[in-house]
This record gives structure tokens, C-alpha cells and sequence, in this order.
């Protein structure tokens, strides 16, 4: 059996929207996500001895993940990893998008799928997080629709990507979620990593 929560977490800056917690809990396993980057920001496992610990590396509060920090838990998108010298040829056209990593684009440019407020909707199970990324955002072609689901079964966080283009366009959705099994402690200040 799992039970789903819904609770708010924060508001967004100038008035951007109200940011919402899920929790997924069973027997085995309870995760925390957030609808800002569905953003997972716990994840607790219970060990050998039945002793349940936090092992996703995360902020307490919601300032953390507004901050261009470590992408921690998010969301990336629309394509994740680097595109060298924000560049890229496609049906003979070249596009060229935000730069946000030295030379290149980096997981979507300066406001990717992280930076975002996604649309959830609660299921039996779990919750799935909806948005549309417009055409031209970051400099990508055709409007992209997106659906993320987190879902548990049994002692499994299930993850779900679906996307659907108006047109022809790059398309790598990942979580960049940081582990540590040894168990969390919150607000360490995080070295940068990608």
C-alpha cells in the first residue's frame, strides 16, 4: 500500500508560484518530491538492521534548490549532459543556445527543466509532473510536452519519462540526483559538481 501526501513547500520569489511537496510512502521506502525541477529531496531507506535513513543529498529548505548550485535531485532537460560550443546542426539548420558551462550548454542551458515549475497531479501511487517547454526555449526547436512519474512498487522508486515534439529536436531527460548510502546530513556546502 502507498500513501501520497501533498503539502506546500515554498513560494517562489516575485510572486513565480507556489512550490509543492509529494511524499510516496510504503513498508519499505518514503521519497520527497518537489514541483520546483521535480526535484526528489529525500529518499529514505531502511538498512540491515531496519534503521531508515535519508540517503539523497539535498538543501532543508527551498532557497537551496533556487540557487544555480549542484542541480541536486532535479530534473534535466531538455538535454541533459553538454553540447559542445551550444551548438548543434539538425535537418541542416543550426541552432544555437544559452551557454552556461564555459563554452557549451550544460543540461539545458541557463534555465532548464531544473529551474522550472512543473504541473503534478496525484496518482493512487505516486505523483506525475507535466509541463510544455516552448518552442525556441534555450534555443531549441519545436514546443516539447513532458511528463515525469514517480511511482513506488514494493521497495522501487520508479521513474517515467515521456516527451512529445511538434518537430524534430534533441531530447536526453535524466534526475541528477547525488547518493550518499551512508545516510544525509542537510545543508553541507556542496562542492560543485555537474
Amino acid at each position: 500500500m502507498v500513501s501520497v501526501t501533498r503539502t506546500v513547500y515554498g513560494e517562489l520569489p516575485s510572486g513565480g508560484g507556489t512550490v509543492e511537496k509529494f511524499q510516496l510512502q510504503s513498508d519499505l521506502l518514503k521519497v520527497d518530491i518537489i514541483s520546483w525541477g521535480c526535484t526528489i529531496t529525500a529518499l529514505e531507506v531502511k538498512d540491515r538492521q531496519g534503521k531508515a535513513s535519508d540517503v539523497i543529498l539535498g538543501f532543508a529548505e527551498l532557497e537551496g534548490y533556487l540557487e544555480n548550485l549542484p542541480y541536486f535531485g532535479s530534473v534535466i532537460g531538455r538535454v541533459a549532459n553538454q553540447i559542445g560550443k551550444g551548438t548543434f546542426k539538425l535537418d541542416g539548420k543550426e541552432y544555437h543556445l544559452a551557454i552556461n558551462y564555459g563554452p557549451n550548454s550544460l543540461h539545458g542551458g541557463l534555465k532548464g527543466f531544473d529551474k522550472v515549475l512543473w504541473t503534478p497531479q496525484v496518482l493512487s501511487n505516486g505523483v506525475q509532473f507535466s509541463r510544455i517547454s516552448p518552442a525556441g526555449e534555450e534555443g531549441f526547436p519545436g514546443e516539447l510536452k513532458v511528463w515525469v512519474t514517480y511511482t513506488l512498487d514494493g521497495g522501487e522508486l520508479v521513474v517515467n519519462y515521456r516527451a512529445q515534439a511538434s518537430q524534430t529536436t534533441p531530447v536526453s531527460l535524466t534526475n541528477h540526483a547525488y547518493f550518499n548510502l551512508a545516510g544525509q546530513v542537510r545543508d553541507l556546502a556542496p562542492s560543485l559538481l555537474l
